[in-house]
C-alpha cells in the first residue's frame, strides 16, 4: 500500500491483466452464455406478464416486501389459478421442460462502430425481414445486447492501476501502453448482439431477418457463421 492505494509489483503486470481477462472470459462462456441469457429473457418476460396481477414492481417501495422476492415467486405463479397469469405459467412450464427461446445467431459489433453503438431491438430485426413468407412480429423475437469488457469500458484496466519496482520502493507509477506486451489486446471491449426466436417454428425466419439487419447496418454479415440448417430443420 502506497499513499493509501493498493499497488502491485511491476513485474506482475501481466498477471494482473490476466485477472481482468479471465473475468471477461467467464462472462462470455458462463455468465452470459447464450442459454443462460435465453433463460433470463424468459424469466423477465414471465415476471413482466405477471406484474399486472401480482404487482411485483411495487415491492421495491417496501423493504419488508422486497426481501421476499426470491425464487418462490415462480412457484407462486405456477400454482396460482388466475387466468391473468396463464401466459406467465406457460413460460415457466417451458423453462421446466427446457423448451427455451431458440438461440438463432450472434455477431460482434465491429470495433470502429462501438463508440456510437445503439442497442439492437426486436423492432430492428422485424423491420429487416424480406417480404413474402412468414411475417414476424416484435413479440416473436428477443434480442440480447451483451457488453463484455475489462471493467474500464474500452480502456485498458492497467491504465488505472499503479505499480512499484520492488518491495523496498516507496514510489508508485502507472505502466504506459507502449511499455506493455504487444500480445495484449488493443481493444478491451466486446459488444455481442444475440437474437432469439420465441417460437421454435420461426427460427429460420428470425435468422434470415437477423442476417438482413447486418447487411443493412454494416454492409456485410458480421456473424461468424450462418445458423446451422439442422437447427432450422429441427424446428419445422
Amino acid at each position: 500500500v502506497i499513499d493509501d492505494e493498493i499497488c502491485y509489483r511491476a513485474k506482475e503486470y501481466l498477471t494482473i491483466h490476466k485477472l481482468f481477462s479471465s473475468r471477461a472470459d467467464l462472462h462470455r462462456t458462463v455468465y452470459m452464455h447464450a442459454k443462460v441469457k435465453a433463460l433470463e429473457l424468459m424469466l423477465v418476460d414471465a415476471l413482466i406478464k405477471a406484474n399486472g396481477c401480482l404487482e411485483i414492481a411495487s415491492y421495491i417501495n417496501d423493504p419488508a416486501e422486497y426481501w421476499k422476492l426470491d425464487d418462490s415467486i415462480l412457484k407462486t405463479i405456477e400454482t396460482a389459478s388466475q387466468q391473468e397469469l396463464k401466459e406467465s405459467r406457460d413460460l415457466i412450464l417451458r423453462i421446466r421442460r427446457r423448451d427455451l427461446y431458440q438461440f438463432c445467431n450472434e455477431f460482434a459489433v465491429p470495433k470502429d462502430k462501438l463508440e456510437h453503438y445503439k442497442n439492437v431491438t426486436p423492432q430492428d430485426i422485424v423491420c429487416s425481414q424480406r417480404t413474402g413468407g412468414v411475417t414476424l412480429k416484435e413479440e416473436d423475437v428477443a434480442v440480447s445486447n451483451v457488453k463484455i469488457d475489462l471493467t474500464r469500458g474500452r480502456n485498458n484496466p492497467l491504465e488505472s492501476i499503479n505499480f512499484f519496482k520492488d518491495y523496498d520502493s516507496n514510489e508508485k507509477f502507472p505502466i504506459q501502453d507502449h511499455c506493455i506486451s504487444h500480445l495484449l489486446p488493443s481493444c478491451c471491449q466486446d459488444m455481442i448482439v444475440r437474437v432469439y426466436s420465441k417460437k421454435p417454428e420461426l427460427v429460420e425466419a428470425v435468422s434470415e431477418a437477423f442476417e438482413n439487419f447486418q447487411l443493412r447496418t454494416y454492409g456485410m454479415k458480421t456473424q461468424v457463421h450462418a445458423t446451422p440448417e439442422k437447427k432450422k430443420l429441427r424446428q419445422r
